[in-house]
């Protein structure tokens, strides 16, 4: 076969994904990006290529894209899964996020158009290593017959993080949580969220968003997927044109939201990102 360059493990897993698919890889090659799990192309002998990654939990990965694609939002066609491996739709990405703002606030409005009945997830997921708990009773307390968003966010999206803080920053976020029904509205729509926005994970060809990939979808209030995406990208005005004006007090909540992200990345990359976390707090006043 006329393999191009690739480690054992990454043929194995390109063998694994054609064996998938009912045919065999010709080549295989690492994809950029990766922190969290390991993503390949590979050439079929019956032509054309594909995706194939590992993750925390590929079948729930897999209904996540199929939930994007159910609303009408772009997502790659999930080809096969099975309990070890994804095997994805190749689609083109050569631009960036920056060459079509308004193509994504397109696709995001859509997104978040399509929602549910509740805060969260049926199933819970994980960045990597780190859980991501998506009901209120999984993560250690009773849920309400009608859980409210604050009480979601608080729960499953702060304090899950406690035991993993230090004492300074452990205290702050308890009083943030402890004033949270006073900054969050109480029952916004459950739209559907990507969960993890940001420039990485949107595709872009021709200045149209070809794909939105590495989901960790919920239900929950829709600033939460802009407030990650401005986390380490700048939407410009033709995004909010698109997507629609931010409601009022938008700015204080997306500071709430981006605690999130950055707490995730505190725990799994280390101190560097705990000044973020100390800067938000700081603008949110605890």
């Amino acid at each position: 076969m006329a393999w191009s360059p690739a480690t054992a493990p990454v043929r194995a897993m390109a063998a694994h994904a054609a064996m998938l698919l009912g045919t065999e890889a010709v080549s295989a090659s690492l994809c950029h990006g990766g922190d969290l799990s390991r993503v390949i192309t590979i050439g079929l002998a019956r032509g054309g290529s594909a995706i194939a990654k590992t993750g925390p939990a590929p079948r729930i990965e897999a209904a996540m894209l199929r939930a994007i694609a159910a609303a009408g939002a772009p997502a790659p066609a999930v080809l096969a899964v099975d309990d070890q491996l994804l095997v994805l739709e190749c689609l083109a990405d050569t631009g960036r996020p920056e060459d079509a703002w308004g193509a994504l606030g397109r696709a995001l409005a859509t997104l978040h158009a399509c929602q549910g009945d509740g805060y969260g997830w049926p199933d819970d997921y994980a960045f990597g290593p780190l859980a991501i708990v998506n009901q209120i009773s999984r993560a250690g307390h009773p849920a309400s017959s009608d859980p409210d968003w604050p009480g979601f966010w608080a729960t499953c999206r702060l304090a899950v993080h406690l035991p993993a803080l230090d004492l300074t920053l452990g205290r702050r976020i308890e009083r943030l949580i402890a004033g949270l029904h006073d900054r969050l509205p109480a029952h916004p729509p459950a739209a559907l969220l990507h969960g993890d926005l940001w420039g990485g994970n949107i595709l872009v060809a021709d200045r149209r968003v070809t794909g939105l990939i590495d989901p960790a979808c919920y239900h929950g209030a829709a600033e939460v997927d802009i407030a990650m995406l401005g986390l380490f990208n700048t939407p410009t005005s033709a995004f909010f044109e698109a997507y629609g004006p931010p409601a009022p007090g938008h700015d204080q909540r997306l500071a709430i939201y981006r605690l999130w992200p950055a707490l995730v990345h505190l725990r799994l990359f280390g101190a560097g990102y705990r000044p973020m976390v100390a800067g938000l707090l700081d603008r949110l006043g605890v």
